[in-house]
This record gives C-alpha cells, sequence and structure tokens, in this order.
C-alpha cells in the first residue's frame, strides 16, 4: 500500500497539536508582559460609548459589502474541488471555470457601475 496520500494529512494532524502545545509552553518561557490599568477598563482602545441604547443603525453600504463578499467567497469555494479535478475535465472544466469567473467578473463590474462600492 502507498502511504505518500497520508504523508500531507501527517504532517497537518502533527501541526495542528505540536502549534498549540508550543503556544501554551511559550507562556512559561520568556519575560511576563506589564499589563498597564486599561486592561481592567470595559473598552481597551479607549473608545467609550456615548450614548445609552445599545440598538445601532447600520450604512445599508456594509449589508452590501457582505452579500458581495459572500457571493466571491462562495467562487473561491467552488473553485478548490475543480482545481483537484483538472486533470480529469480537461479543457472542458478549464473552459467552463473561466466562463463561470467571466460571469462572476461581469457581476463584479455591474456592482461597480451601479455605484455599490462607492461610500460617498
Amino acid at each position: 500500500m502507498n502511504y505518500n496520500f497520508y504523508l500531507p494529512l501527517a504532517v497537518i494532524l502533527t501541526l495542528t497539536v505540536a502549534i498549540p502545545f508550543l503556544f501554551h509552553l511559550s507562556r512559561y518561557i520568556g519575560e511576563k508582559s506589564k499589563q498597564g490599568n486599561s486592561i481592567n477598563q470595559t473598552y481597551e482602545s479607549g473608545i467609550k460609548k456615548t450614548y445609552k441604547d445599545s440598538f445601532e443603525r447600520f450604512n445599508i453600504k456594509y449589508y452590501l459589502v457582505a452579500i458581495i463578499f459572500v457571493i466571491f467567497d462562495v467562487e473561491i469555494l467552488f473553485m478548490f474541488p475543480w482545481a483537484v479535478t483538472l486533470r480529469e475535465t480537461g479543457l472542458l472544466g478549464l473552459f467552463e471555470m473561466f466562463t463561470f469567473m467571466a460571469l462572476l467578473l461581469a457581476g463584479l463590474i455591474y456592482i461597480y457601475k451601479k455605484g455599490a462600492l462607492r461610500w460617498s
């Protein structure tokens, strides 16, 4: 049986266990950081709330950018399996992916022309 297929999995699993263990050990090695009074404050960044209402309205542009991000994030999710099976799909798969990417690029151009990415 060929075990070369399992080598990347073994490396990832080893790193998954080793890195948190090393981070945990690093707490005991080295100099302790000095924490000031800001660690005890509610907002460490120094920004204090000036209003009492917990409901805050966000600009609709934030939601549009979030939806656009999700669309292009899903594009990447479709590209990973395509990249794995590129040898099997051949030129037809390559043409299909370029068509898919061209449609998404056309959508991005449309979004830009409509002004969804402008913050003025």
